[in-house]
C-alpha cells in the first residue's frame, strides 16, 4: 500500500455539517473508512470508525442543513462528543491502520474531498489537535474519478453506476454515505491496476513509496 500511494493510506471520511461554511458552521458526524488490502492484493474498504460531534463553542447551524441531513442535535440517543473526544476517537484507528500498512500518513479520499478536509482541518484547528494523521491539503476525490469512469459526478448514481446498491433513506449519514464512498473507490481503483506501469511517462515508486520526481516533494 504504502508503495502504490507514494507513502500515504487513502482513508475515506465523510462528514455532516451544520451548513456549508466550514469557518463558521458545526461538524456534527464523521466517519472515516481505511483502505486495505485483501489476500490478492485488491483494494478492499476496511472497518469503519465514526463519532457523532457536539456542536463546538461559537459554531452555528444552519437549520435547513439538519432538514437534509435528519440529524437531531439535541437528542437523547445521539451519543454526541465534545469536538476533541470525536476526533480522537476516529484519528486512532486511521493512525493504526497507517501503521499496519507502512504509510507515513493519510490522505483523505471523499466525495467532494475538500468538502470534507476543510472541515476536519477546521475542527482540528478549533482543539488545537497535535496528532492528525491527515494530509493537510491533499485528496483523491471520488467525483473525478466517477467522472472519468462513468461519467457520473452525483455519488448515488455514480454508485448505481458501479453496481452498488444506494438506499437514499439511509443518505445523509456520515457512516453510510463513508461506506458507500469506500466501496465505489475500491471498484475503480481495482478497475486499472496497471496503470502506473503501462502509461508511458508515469514516475514509478520508489522503494521508499516515494515518486521518483524532483517536484513530488510535500
Amino acid at each position: 500500500m504504502a508503495e502504490r500511494f507514494r507513502g500515504y493510506l487513502p482513508v475515506v471520511v465523510d462528514v455532516e455539517t451544520g451548513g456549508f461554511d466550514w469557518n463558521r458552521h458545526a461538524l456534527l458526524e464523521i466517519a472515516a473508512v481505511p483502505i486495505e488490502l485483501d489476500e490478492d492484493g485488491r483494494f478492499v474498504p476496511g472497518e469503519v470508525a465514526s463519532a457523532h460531534i457536539e456542536p463546538a463553542p461559537g459554531t452555528s447551524i444552519d437549520p435547513k442543513s439538519l432538514e437534509v441531513t435528519g440529524i437531531k442535535v439535541d437528542h437523547p440517543l445521539r451519543g454526541a462528543l465534545p469536538e476533541r473526544e470525536g476526533l480522537d476517537k476516529v484519528f486512532m484507528p486511521v493512525r493504526a491502520a497507517a501503521k499496519k500498512h507502512g504509510c507515513q500518513r493519510a490522505i483523505l479520499v471523499g466525495h467532494n474531498a475538500h468538502f470534507d478536509l476543510n472541515f476536519l482541518n477546521a475542527a482540528v484547528g478549533r482543539v488545537q489537535h497535535k496528532r492528525n494523521p491527515f494530509h493537510p491539503f491533499s485528496v483523491f476525490d471520488t467525483v473525478t474519478m466517477a467522472g472519468m469512469a462513468y461519467g457520473q459526478t452525483v455519488l448515488a448514481r455514480a454508485v448505481h453506476a458501479a453496481g452498488l446498491e444506494w438506499d437514499q433513506r439511509e443518505a445523509h449519514s456520515a457512516v453510510y454515505d463513508a461506506e458507500r464512498t469506500a466501496q465505489l473507490f475500491c471498484i475503480i481503483a481495482n478497475a486499472w491496476p496497471q496503470i502506473g506501469n503501462a502509461t508511458p511517462g508515469v514516475a514509478q515508486a520508489s522503494d521508499t513509496g516515494k515518486l521518483d520526481d524532483p517536484d513530488a516533494a510535500d
